[in-house]
């Protein structure tokens, strides 16, 4: 007899139930309904708005419709009906659940019984972690990977008689005897071996965190490769051509290496021979070395200007619009260092009183050296031009064996003075 849950009390009078089976009978003598189509008593009360879940079941052994449905061990629907789909090898449990009960839509389903000799029931569960904030919806499916079952108590029973009625404890009592056998004698070695597979263990537990990374970047480079899988192919076919190559040509790398030898051998030779003469040129060579080094902050100005010449930055200074700028320092020989006496007055001074003056006023600072008079006594003595006849040449004339500019010529009373030379144009 099934047990009446939900919406019928336990203390419902026979009377009433009676009234009841009376009214049904009745309905179905008037409306010609079989017993079959009729729906039955029992289950959770669902309210007014219930959902619909399918659950499927690797095996719905003993589960019926009415079945209940609960959360926590408490009723909060019931079985509707249980169905094979087409093509399937797993049991389709639909359910009714009150819409009141709120679950993730992660929700897992386990297959349970009441008691011992109890009655099936759906046990409905938010999963241990990583619950869905999204609800479980109406006509939703929770599938195979997230429902489970207990054992029954027949598998259990079975079980326990198959190890009892000589199933498993002759085998168990043939291990027993074979191990007594083995370790007769042998606990020394036996506890040094405990010993060792301890401090094994101990070791791989301290060192797990480096075996946990060094699974991991194993677990990256197989990635890596799987990812690579055409190049890696490539490689391997392309290096099979390479070797066969190899091994065609290995007399002739052998006989390579053999010569090679002996070029190291007669290198070797050279080089403690002359290694006295090597460590003198590297000592003269250092010399230079070490000018170069020294060198070195003047070097790269140098070049920076080398192909600006003469036109360097510096020169570019003294370029003022359209005109350049010129210096000309000159440094008289050694032993010319004096001055050449003056010219006698002129005419044209003796007319200008302010240019009289100005010759007149002596320079200031110390004076100068004049150079001494060179009469030599073969040259006879040349009349001067008058003052009336030909003016006379202001400024110096030019020295002794050069030539005037028009109307001045040689002086005899000068010094012959040497021409610097000049370097360049």
């Amino acid at each position: 007899m099934r047990r009446f849950q939900g919406g019928f009390h336990r203390g419902v009078r026979v009377a009433g139930a009676a009234t009841a089976l009376s009214a049904v009978v009745l309905a179905a003598g008037c409306s010609q309904v079989s017993v079959e189509q009729l729906p039955l008593p029992g289950g959770a009360n669902l309210g007014s708005h219930p959902y619909t879940v399918h659950v499927q079941l690797e095996n719905a052994l003993n589960l019926v419709p009415q079945a209940a449905v609960r959360v926590n061990d408490v009723p909060v629907g019931r079985v509707k009906k249980i169905s094979l789909p087409d093509n399937a090898w797993y049991a389709d449990a639909t359910v009714l659940i009150n819409g009141d009960v709120k679950l993730p839509a992660n929700a897992t389903a386990n297959l349970e019984q009441s008691s011992l000799l109890g009655e099936k029931y759906i046990k409905l569960a938010a999963p241990s972690a990583d619950a869905s904030p999204q609800p479980l919806a109406n006509g939703a499916t929770i599938p195979l990977a997230r429902t489970k079952r207990n054992a029954d108590t027949e598998e259990v029973f079975g079980a326990l008689s198959m190890l009892l009625s000589g199933g498993g404890l002759p085998q168990i009592r043939t291990i027993t005897r074979e191990l007594n056998k083995t370790l007769n004698g042998r606990e020394p070695q036996i506890r040094d071996s405990l010993e060792q597979l301890n401090k094994l263990t101990s070791t791989l537990n301290t060192n797990r965190q480096a075996i946990v990374d060094a699974l991991d970047g194993l677990n990256r480079l197989s990635s890596t490769v799987a990812s690579r899988r055409g190049q890696v192919d490539t490689v391997l076919t392309d290096l099979s051509p390479g070797l066969q190559v190899l091994s065609d040509q290995r007399g002739q790398l052998v006989q390579m290496l053999q010569k090679l030898d002996d070029l190291s051998e007669v290198a070797t030779g050279v080089l403690n021979k002359s290694r006295d003469n090597t460590v003198a040129d590297l000592n003269s060579l250092s010399v230079v070395l070490r000018k170069l080094s020294d060198s070195g902050r003047d070097l790269p100005k140098s070049l920076q200007i080398l192909f600006t010449y003469p036109f360097t930055d510096e020169a570019m200074k003294a370029v003022k619009g359209d005109y350049l700028n010129g210096y000309l320092t000159v440094i008289a020989a050694p032993g010319n260092d004096c001055v050449i006496p003056p010219v006698k007055e002129t005419v044209e001074k003796k007319k200008a009183p302010q240019l009289r003056a100005l010759a007149q006023t002596p320079p200031a600072g110390p004076l100068p050296t004049p150079c001494p008079a060179n009469k030599p006594a073969s040259s006879p003595a040349k009349t001067a031009p008058s003052p009336t006849n030909a003016p006379q040449q202001v400024g110096p004339s030019t020295p002794a064996g050069g030539t005037g500019n028009g109307s001045g010529g040689t002086d005899p009373n000068r010094p012959a003075l040497p021409l610097p030379t000049l370097g360049g144009n």
